[in-house]
């Protein structure tokens, strides 16, 4: 390393957010940025540790030592062509990534201030762009067609990887633009859709050809989702067009998401997170929908039902649409706060996350579960019953159990969000041909783990068409 003692004398400095009453008026993005100086400084503090358990973390296996330590002696290109070499989309990654890499860094175990990795990979996404350290490259094509289904993150990976194995590669999607969850279920504010918008010119330059508005995987309806089992999704099947490729990859992600089948679900003003999510990212893109069609918080009092990143990005967004206040209810206990003894390090930790949504202004509850729904005479939700909830250990071990503890109350609430997860696709025995990646082989996970998923199951294809 350049400056193997920097630890011990620079901070940790974290780009930090924009001001709340400015950025609840827009759907910017909220993260700011560092100056040059500042960055190259806090590249500085990876340490040379001897066992990087930042590779381990990484479903990408990023060498962040070696990234950092360019990026620390101002060598931007070569920084960026390190980190290319293990992830396509660090400009995605170095912005919604929750730095798994991190969590495992030394300097997390021993001083509680981590690398700023995350900030780090984006900014040198970020410079690679503005220099032109991002080529078009033009892969000589070996004769081969692959189609993929699917333009998520594991799909795009897939895509741009067996593009520079040489093969004809089509990805198809359903959506009007690509980038799945990318585009429709992460906000704005989280990620502005011109960086995905940018990173598709530079795939259709070199070469990979995006068909939109096809859908080619199929449910069979004989089988629906009901909320409660993975084993419940619906069955796939391929559309018989994509027989003329020589392989397939799909990478539809989970589409389903897990219902809450309680008593009122029928009332006006009850959504699936994702109706709020992918509509407002659609209005943005400027599309216009009916009055009666449009989902929006504004002048309501809204509930979250889910405690993960998906009620998160509900929360966020109800505040830029006006909404009078927002509760979020979690079923599951309180994380605990700083440290959690039964996920040690260098473990991901279970422990309370604070987001930028959440300090934007929201009451959350846990250990609350939903009883019912309570309409008004119109058929529109004005309150939810709930109840609370007592986690006990399962004598035969396995997920607890949860007995309710007879303490009911209504939380009133005009808009109600079912941010509850989603439910893992089950798949028909395809032909050897098809690879299933990403969420639709693994359910939901993150953003770098499809990425990582769409990567191997490239090597799988180039391994089964090189026979």
């Amino acid at each position: 390393m350049g400056n193997p003692k920097a630890f011990l004398t620079v901070p940790r400095k974290e780009a930090g957010y924009r001001p709340i009453h400015d950025r609840i008026h827009d759907f910017g993005e909220v993260e700011q940025t560092l100056n040059t100086r500042d960055r190259q400084e806090q590249a500085s503090r990876c340490m040379d540790c001897g066992v990087p358990f930042c590779h381990w973390a990484c479903p990408l296996g990023n060498k962040d030592p070696e990234w950092n330590d360019a990026l620390y002696r101002g060598e931007w290109e070569t920084a960026y062509k390190i980190l290319k070499k293990t992830n396509p989309f660090p400009e995605f990654t170095g912005r919604i990534c929750p730095a798994l890499c991190e969590k495992a860094c030394v300097l997390y175990l021993t001083t509680g201030d981590a690398v700023t990795n995350r900030e780090n990979e984006c900014a040198i996404a970020e410079r690679a762009y503005l220099e032109g350290y991002v080529t078009i490259e033009h892969p000589k094509r070996n004769g081969k067609k692959v189609a993929v289904v699917g333009s998520g993150p594991a799909g795009l990976a897939a895509a741009n990887s067996l593009n520079y194995m040489g093969y004809e590669v089509t990805v198809f999607e359903k959506n009007e633009a690509a980038g799945g969850l990318l585009r429709y279920g992460i906000p704005n504010f989280k990620l502005n859709k011109k960086i995905i918008d940018r990173r598709i010119r530079v795939m259709e330059q070199e070469g990979v050809k995006f068909r939109f508005n096809e859908e080619l995987i199929m449910k069979n309806e004989e089988s629906p989702a009901d909320g409660t089992s993975v084993a419940n999704s619906s069955l796939l099947t391929l559309n018989s067009s994509l027989r003329d490729y020589d392989a397939v990859v799909i990478a539809t992600g989970t589409p389903t998401a897990r219902d809450l089948k309680a008593s009122g679900r029928e009332l006006k003003g009850i959504h699936l997170a994702l109706e709020l999510l992918s509509q407002q990212n659609r209005v943005l893109a400027g599309k216009e929908f009916p009055k009666e069609e449009r989902v929006t918080a504004k002048d309501k009092k809204v509930l979250v039902i889910g405690g993960g990143d998906t009620g998160s990005d509900c929360i966020g967004t109800a505040h830029r649409q006006g909404c009078k206040s927002v509760t979020q209810i979690e079923i599951m206990p309180k994380p605990p706060v700083g440290h959690n003894p039964n996920t040690p390090w260098p473990n991901w930790p279970v422990i309370l996350k604070t987001t930028s949504s959440h300090e934007e202004g929201c009451d959350r509850r846990w250990l609350l579960n939903t009883n019912k729904f309570i309409g008004d005479e119109n058929g529109n939700v004005k309150g939810v019953e709930v109840e609370g909830v007592i986690w006990e250990p399962n004598p035969d071990g396995g997920r607890p159990i949860m007995k309710l503890d007879g303490n009911k109350e209504v939380i009133e609430a005009d808009i109600v969000f079912l941010a509850m997860g989603f439910l893992k696709p089950e798949h028909p025995a395809y032909p050897d041909n098809v690879f299933v990646c990403g969420d639709a082989a693994n359910g939901a996970s993150l953003v770098v783990r499809a990425i990582a998923s769409g990567l191997d199951a490239a090597c799988k294809v180039n391994a089964f068409l090189s026979k």
